[in-house]
């Protein structure tokens, strides 16, 4: 009997440690992370996101398809040889992106039609090409192409429309990952995650969850959150999906959210994988989290003559290696790209850390 792609170690009320097995190598959970949208985690090497404890990094299908194209990183030896990346490998479906650039695209039952930003070319992006992508990338797991719609006020008067299509789609990838994939050992092959949607009306996410449950994916994402709505309720939505889960034998990835309190109320919630640009976004704007959750600006004049460390807690290398807030404030003044680097380090670790608690 071969084992689980996911197997649970310990689990209390709804949250949850397990292992999740890909073809490049296991992954303890919960976990998070970190977004590697062009390849690189931005403004990190690959040794520095490591040294944060990740395990797993998340690359965006969209980009990397418009510049330099999966045939390109395909020739080059793939995405892991391409991205000097040793560990396991997620690739979104590029549908958040095509959600994110809705003033350029037109949407049909076919697939996403949009403008290239940066040529002004006609670009096609079917839930099969998609995955076609994805599988030339040489990803270790994969996103099922979906159809997100915001959740403001506007948005939420297509949130049945998206829903409707966001499984039709999910049809159409699965069948093409099952094409794709025909033949492979079960081992060597990549892994699906089908994709939750329903906005907040939750009689369309439990039925959502039930269609996605009722296939022969390998995980389940839970999409379409953090997209518009209050904190409030996308806990409520979380709070509502956790006794819905069917089994222990899939992950549960939420798509797009890393801030600590998030995080926190979804793996209590019985979430396994999330990603997010936030922790090494707000380091680029001089923003780190700290004990507590809270979250300081280090631009901050009270910073200026501040030898202490970002947090004396944290044993991240930027903090260990005795970086002050002093000397990082000073950087972020002048413009210098390290400090980004050293509190993109630090709010990592960070969110790793969490998920090392929650594992133990």
């Amino acid at each position: 009997m071969s084992t689980p792609v996911f197997q649970v170690i310990r689990s209390k009320n709804y949250k949850r440690s397990g292992l999740l097995h890909t073809r490049a190598g296991s992954v303890q959970t919960p976990t998070f992370m970190p977004d590697g949208t062009r390849g690189a985690v931005k403004s990190l090497t690959p040794d520095q996101v490591v040294s944060t404890g990740v395990e797993v990094v998340l690359s965006n299908t969209y980009h990397l398809h418009l510049q330099p194209g999966e045939q390109t990183i395909k020739k080059l030896g793939g995405l892991h040889t391409f991205a000097n990346r040793k560990g396991p490998i997620l690739t979104d479906s590029g549908g958040f992106q095509v959600f994110s650039l809705a003033h350029i695209n037109k949407i049909t039952e076919e697939g996403v039609t949009f403008k290239d930003p940066r040529t002004g070319d006609i670009v096609t992006l079917t839930p099969e090409k998609s995955i076609q992508i994805q599988f030339d990338l040489g990803s270790d797991m994969m996103v099922a192409f979906d159809d997100v719609t915001a959740l403001d006020e506007t948005g939420r008067m297509r949130t049945l429309e998206a829903f409707e299509r966001t499984h039709r789609w999910l049809e159409r990838s699965l069948a093409e990952f099952q094409r794709l994939t025909k033949g492979m050992k079960e081992r060597e092959r990549p892994l699906l995650f089908g994709v939750v949607q329903g906005g907040l009306d939750k009689d369309l996410r439990k039925k959502s969850l039930g269609i996605v449950q009722s296939l022969p994916v390998d995980g389940i994402a839970i999409g379409g959150l953090s997209v518009g709505e209050s904190r409030k309720e996308m806990h409520e939505m979380l709070e509502y999906l956790a006794p819905l889960y069917d089994d222990s034998t899939r992950p549960r990835f939420l798509l797009g959210v890393g801030d600590p309190i998030d995080l926190r109320f979804a793996v209590e919630h019985g979430i396994d994988m999330l990603d997010c640009v936030l922790p090494t976004r707000n380091a680029r704007h001089a923003t780190a989290w700290i004990t507590g959750d809270k979250k300081v600006h280090l631009t901050n004049e009270k910073f200026k003559e501040d030898t202490e460390v970002i947090d004396p807690a944290c044993d991240c290398t930027t903090c260990e290696s005795g970086y002050s807030r002093g000397f990082l404030r000073h950087q972020f003044k002048v413009g210098e790209p390290l400090a980004g680097t050293l509190v993109s380090i630090h709010n990592i670790r960070y969110l790793q850390r969490i998920c090392e608690e929650y594992r133990s």
